[in-house]
């Protein structure tokens, strides 16, 4: 079965997060190796929307069954983002596969993402 999720985020959300709450916002939704100190807050925006459409996606939303640190977004060679998954949630949700497209234009981040399920 094919899933497809998509979110759209205000990048300016992420600016007044990032200055009220800091690296503490940051590490609530992203692991470390998804940001560092130069990430801008169009590029925070982005990978929230992605997380955001791929709970989506999946039919769960951000709660019990999948959470903010059970997906990893990695770039390849070309920057091109990926998903992955934690084993557990691979099997709960029998996912064999994954595509992401982040973008950032007019002060928004956008993301869509499709998953193939067993």
């Amino acid at each position: 079965m094919i899933k497809v999720g998509t979110d759209i985020a205000l990048i300016e959300r992420i600016t007044k997060s990032r200055e009220k709450f800091g690296e503490r916002f940051l590490k609530r939704y992203l692991d470390e190796s998804e940001y560092d100190a130069d990430s801008t807050d169009a590029t925070l925006a982005g990978l929230w929307a992605a997380k955001e459409a791929t709970a989506k996606a999946l039919g769960c939303g951000i709660g019990a069954d999948l959470g903010f640190h059970d997906m990893h977004i990695v770039k390849d060679e070309r920057g091109a983002p990926h998903l992955l998954f934690d084993e557990a949630v691979t099997r709960r949700f029998g996912i064999v596969e994954s595509s992401l497209s982040i973008s950032h234009d007019g002060g928004f981040a956008i993301a869509v993402v499709m998953i193939v399920t067993e």
